[in-house]
């Protein structure tokens, strides 16, 4: 979005101009320059100066029941970092700061929630997005780092709310940077990205992905999914110019357990028609040594390196609703990299 330009008299001298652009506060977060009043009608937070010390780096900090429309928005549990131990419905609304906005990023922080019951059902805590273009998925469990795109549905507002149970006593806490982006920013993630990452290479994680098991599974008599159910979801890579494939592969031993069950079985990397209800797709993969894969759905414990000449670059997650008879499932955490283009000379 176009910043706006502010004038301010200085010593009576007169009119000096800033723009009211991103800054970054003394707290170390992303705020806005603004004169102090502007600040104060906001409702925001003063922190270290900008503009040449003539305006305020403002930082716009919303808690449960608040209603905001400025860009750089941060959204935390009261008397964040500390706890919330009781149960409870912490909303927030998301109104456009201006009609040019097509989207919100919304980061995660932090954000520790209950774990979902041991069939991955969010029963205790979770996280609701509601409001937005697309469905975003229920989410609990450990997310920090994580971050999800959710497109304004015409002029009307986004919900975040999260929930939290008094049967569990755990401490929770939640701190959201909420960025609005305008519809003709570079930055905005393609329509049907949940996820976006813009760098030439990294890790995506499957929500609440981690090592520790769940609690016991009353079925089993073993630990329960880390996977959530009941997902579908899009994770797109930006294609930088001068590349043109992307390679895929397991960030570590174990690290991709998306069905079955780790502790009954060896690594298995299984493709194709036996991915009937959780797995990941890759759009018309080849291994390394150039042969094609037979299927683009994975799933099982364990991920073989692919790559993918398909553009545009993404990688979809699927879940079902029943997650009995996976457990011990973490998830998965898959590095990616982005491959030069190549010329052939005949």
């Amino acid at each position: 979005a176009d910043f706006k330009q502010e004038k301010i008299s200085v010593f009576g001298v007169g009119l000096v101009r800033f723009e009211n652009t991103v800054c970054t506060a003394a707290s170390n977060n992303l705020g806005t320059c603004y004169t102090r009043w502007q600040c104060q009608s906001v409702g925001g937070i003063a922190s270290g100066s900008c503009a040449q010390n003539i305006a305020v780096c403002c930082v716009i900090q919303r808690h449960c029941g608040e209603t905001t429309r400025y860009n750089n928005t941060y959204f935390t549990n009261d008397n964040f970092p500390n706890p919330v131990t009781d149960g409870s419905s912490c909303s927030l609304t998301i109104q456009k700061c201006s009609d040019d906005i097509c989207q919100v990023r919304i980061d995660f922080l932090s954000l520790n929630l209950a774990q979902p019951n041991p069939q991955g059902v969010c029963t205790t805590d979770a996280l609701t997005i509601t409001g937005g273009a697309a469905p975003v998925p229920v989410i609990c469990g450990e997310n920090t780092g994580q971050h999800v795109y959710v497109d304004f549905n015409g002029n009307s507002t986004i919900q975040i709310n999260v929930m939290t149970s008094a049967s569990d006593s755990i401490g929770r806490n939640w701190n959201f940077l909420i960025t609005q982006i305008a519809c003709d920013c570079p930055t905005r993630a393609p329509i049907g990205c949940l996820m976006y990452y813009t760098a030439l290479s990294g890790t995506v994680n499957s929500f609440n992905y981690g090592t520790s098991g769940n609690e016991i599974d009353p079925t089993t008599g073993l630990p329960g999914t880390r996977e959530l159910v009941n997902e579908n979801y899009g994770v797109c890579i930006a294609m930088i110019p001068g590349y043109c494939s992307i390679e895929w592969s397991a960030a570590s031993d174990n690290s991709f357990v998306v069905s079955g069950d780790l502790g009954a079985l060896d690594m298995v990397s299984v493709q194709g028609a036996d991915c009937s209800s959780d797995f990941v797709v890759i759009p018309d993969p080849y291994y390394p040594n150039g042969s094609a894969v037979n299927s683009d759905r994975f799933c099982g414990t364990a991920f073989p390196t692919v790559i993918s000449y398909s553009k545009p670059f993404v990688l979809t997650v699927v879940t079902n609703g029943n997650e009995i008879n996976d457990t011990q499932n973490r998830g998965f955490s898959l590095n990616y990299v982005q491959r030069r283009c190549t010329m052939t000379m005949n």
